[in-house]
């Protein structure tokens, strides 16, 4: 298997080093969560860092922020009560290189319950089908109650390699879900 790992130990019940660290706090707006990182975000040390991601446009397009960010500015999200994570954090590269066990449904899990944010955004199909155990998803709001102060939300991938499935508009839809929370956007 091809990819760059960060360090795990199963004996302090999860990962030691991520990739690249979550970006999180109690009671965001939404936390956006991909399978894993890409190498070239992992090179660069920084969330959606691949040339061709429409990640950072996107927020900004969509009113998540008020201007358009870097990817080395991925802390400020917090600022803007947004955060990120990966459902798959030892491991950096394309979907295709993924497997089973590099997910981690159950730490995800306990993340999102113990920060509970507004809403879970998932950033591709991939990994919302794999969290849920759903293998038929569509874009938007899921019918499905993970949690009882969280909904899901899945969104087309903003990755160059997914481009031919990209559109703006589930991520519009998912903002005007969160009205007046992002005061200075």
């Amino acid at each position: 298997m091809t990819g760059i790992h960060g360090d795990f130990d199963a004996d302090e019940g999860g990962v030691r080093d991520p990739v690249l660290p979550d970006v999180l706090a109690p009671d965001l707006d939404v936390v956006f969560c991909g399978t894993a990182v890409g190498e070239a975000s992992a090179r660069a040390g920084a969330y959606y860092a691949g040339p061709g991601n429409r990640f950072w446009p996107a927020l900004h397009e969509a009113g998540f922020t008020p201007a358009r960010l870097q990817p080395q500015d991925y802390r400020r999200l917090l600022d803007y009560r947004i955060g990120l994570t990966d459902l798959a954090k030892r491991i950096a590269g394309n979907d295709v290189i993924l497997s089973r066990a590099d997910f981690d449904c159950e730490g995800l899990r306990q993340r999102i319950e113990r920060i509970r944010p507004r809403v879970l955004a998932f950033t591709c199909k991939r990994a919302a089908q794999e969290f849920t155990g759903l293998r038929r998803i569509d874009y938007g709001l899921l019918d499905r109650a993970e949690f009882p102060e969280t909904g899901i939300f899945v969104l087309p991938s903003p990755s160059g390699s997914a481009c031919r499935y990209w559109s703006i508009e589930p991520w519009k839809q998912l903002r005007r879900l969160l009205p007046g929370r992002n005061p200075d956007v």
